[in-house]
């Protein structure tokens, strides 16, 4: 059974290396989240370091999925904090373990964000994502609307200049 939480900024630290090998199988994969091949797995891990403080005190979330003893996913949601913007978030680095894809895991952490983001009185939610990747089948049959694609947006794994695609989804807060 997979059970999906949230982190706090020392668990972070903690999961740090295991979310390294999920995110160094992600670019080895093709995944477009924002590093190049090979992906070192001690910068990987010293990257999730870094986002323990902004998980701490700032406006990043994270989840995990924990298939038994291993994380087998995880999803962002950066909450925007200017005033007049602090009805959206921000959707980032949905990953799942290559050898767990196609199983129900991307669209389980994707529901999980969407619900907390509502509860936390989000209406709306952005993310990008390559376009003609198999992301976008999954943002598709979630409800999520395709507003346009950006092109030569960001390198993929290999270094070649990709278009992104940019979606939205508008939610209903859960009024307290």
């Amino acid at each position: 059974m997979t059970e999906i939480v949230p982190v706090s900024g020392p668990e972070l630290i903690t999961y740090a290396d295991e979310l390294a090998a999920l995110l160094v199988d992600a670019v080895a994969a093709g995944a477009s989240v924002g590093f190049l091949a090979p992906l070192d797995r001690e910068a990987a891990a010293a990257w999730w370091r870094e986002l323990a403080r902004s998980v701490e005190y700032g406006p990043l979330r994270i989840w995990i999925a924990r298939d038994g003893e291993r994380i087998a996913g995880t999803i962002s949601l950066a909450r925007a904090t200017l005033p007049n913007a602090r009805h959206r978030a921000e959707v980032t680095k949905l990953m799942v373990r290559s050898s767990v894809r196609g199983q129900g895991l991307g669209r389980a952490l994707l529901d999980a964000v969407e619900r907390s983001a509502a509860d936390t009185g989000v209406s709306l939610l952005v993310l990008d994502t390559e376009s003609g990747s198999p992301a976008e089948r999954l943002y598709r049959s979630a409800g999520w609307t395709e507003c346009g694609s950006i092109p030569e947006y960001a390198a993929d794994p290999a270094g070649a200049l990709r278009p992104t695609t940019l979606y939205y989804k508008t939610i209903a807060p859960v009024r307290l």
